[in-house]
This record gives C-alpha cells, structure tokens and sequence, in this order.
C-alpha cells in the first residue's frame, strides 16, 4: 500500500516496564475486588499495567507521546495513596524513560515538542524534565482546565506535584498537529484525555488510545470499563469514535496498558516503524 497523504518518517515505541496493579482497575468484570499490593497473594489476578512512552519523527519536528511513571514514584505517589495499588515495581534500570530516551541518543532539548494525553501520573510522571529544556508542552485543554482546577495536592491519579506551575499549550478537538501525527479527543477517562494517530509511509496508522482504552480485553466488541473512569457515557462514545477511526483507516491500534500487546511490538531501540 501507499499512503500519498503527509506522513510521518519513524515511530519508536518506548517500552517503560509496568506497574503492578490488580486487573480490576483496568477490566471490571464479575467476581473481582480491588486489593492492595499487601494482599497481592490473595487468588485475585494481579497484572503488570505495562507504560509506554512513544517517540514520532515527522517533517515538522520530533515529538514525545507521553512520559510514563516517575523513578521516586513510591514518595511522589505517597499523598494519593495510590503507590500501594499501581506500584511501579516491574522496571529495569534500562526501561525508565530517560534511559529509554538515551538509547536512542536522545536528550531533552532534542525533542520540539512533549504532548501529554492525559496529565495522570504515570502519563505526565516525567514531564518536568522537559519544561524549560527546549520542547514545547502540549496538553488538551480541557485536560488542563481540570488538572490545575481542583482544590488540593491531587485528585484520583491526577497529581499537582508532576505538572504544577509547568506552562503547557492547549489544544482542542480533533486536530492534525504535525504532518502525519493527528490528536483525537477521547474524553471518559480524564475530561481531557487523547488518543493519536500516526500515520506512516510502510506501516499505515497507527492509533495509540492512551487510557482511552486501557487493554485489548477492554475493547471488545462490547467495550468493558474500567474501574477508573471520570464519565462513562463519554468514555463508551469514545471507545467507538476510536474504533470508526481505526475501520476507516485500517489503523494498527494500541492500546494505553496492555502487557501482552505491548511485548508483540517493534520496541526501541532495537525496532521502530517506518
């Protein structure tokens, strides 16, 4: 196939290990309770929630999609309490984001542009490496409404300690923002969460859900929610405005924290796709 439409040039997948979190949060399904990692032993099915981060080279500029967990997760997340339930415990040295990012001789200000697609703490755990460096940061912003709009120190996975006073640009809707690589607005999750679209000369689309859609399981036909979600009505729309998206373009589609997907693909630095 050729794709005549602007493109992008190389997509690199930055695989960040996982936490560990039982698969409730992720899938509800009958028979299941949400347990701490104190009672992990208990015969509930913990899963490795597996964080990606992905690497788009364009015409226009490179860009991060996302900057998965932080290395001080355990204190950072302390406040929320949530370091019990998705701990971060199932990463190499080699898999944090920066070492991912030197892999493949990348720094900072080597990137024009960080987007978030949603400001949660294991999208957004790393993002404060990156202001003032050089790339722009960009959020939705309806994303960014919410996240600097609440009272506290944080709210569910949102965490102001990752993000706050960190000058980020919005975007809104359905916006192609690079040759190539396309923003979808997919609330339900977060008010502000995206998907991408990626589209590549060899390989064709790609879509990346992000937590629009946590894992394969969830995606069905029929969608199954997740435990964590901020508008379920919204989240079902955009679950379907994804899969119209991925039928019209016959797009690769990948999801935000599917283990078993995630090791099926061309991982940096050793794959990328063209």
């Amino acid at each position: 196939r050729e794709y005549p439409m602007a493109t992008a040039t190389k997509l690199h997948v930055l695989d960040c290990g996982a936490m560990s979190c039982d698969l409730t949060w992720l899938l509800l399904k009958p028979g299941r309770s949400i347990r701490p990692r104190a009672q992990k032993d208990k015969p509930v099915e913990w899963y490795p929630c597996t964080t990606h981060a992905v690497v788009v080279e364009t015409p226009g500029g490179r860009m991060l999609w996302d900057t998965s967990c932080p290395r001080d997760w355990e204190t950072r997340w302390e406040p929320t309490g949530l370091q019990e339930f998705f701990p971060y415990d199932q990463v190499s040295e080699n898999e944090y984001l920066d070492a991912r990012l030197s892999q493949l001789g990348i720094g900072a200000g080597d990137l024009d542009y960080v987007v978030l697609s949603h400001l949660h703490f294991d999208h957004a755990g790393n993002v404060r490496t990156f202001a003032g460096a050089g790339p722009r940061l960009v959020v939705n912003d309806k994303e960014k409404e919410w996240a600097f709009g609440y009272e506290g120190a944080f709210n569910g996975a949102h965490l102001k300690a990752d993000y706050e006073g960190i000058e980020f640009e919005t975007v809104s809707g359905d916006v192609e923002f690079l040759p190539g690589v396309s923003f979808i607005e997919a609330p339900g999750h977060t008010p502000g969460t995206m998907a991408m679209k990626v589209d590549l000369p060899e390989t064709g689309a790609m879509i990346f859900t992000s937590d629009a859609v946590y894992m394969g399981d969830a995606y069905g036909p029929p969608a199954t929610p997740a435990a964590i979600v901020n508008d379920l009505s919204a989240w079902y729309a955009s679950v379907e405005k994804i899969r119209r998206l991925a039928e019209q373009s016959d797009a690769t589609v990948v999801f935000g924290h599917d283990a078993e997907q995630l090791r099926s693909l061309r991982r940096a630095p050793d794959g990328y796709y063209a």
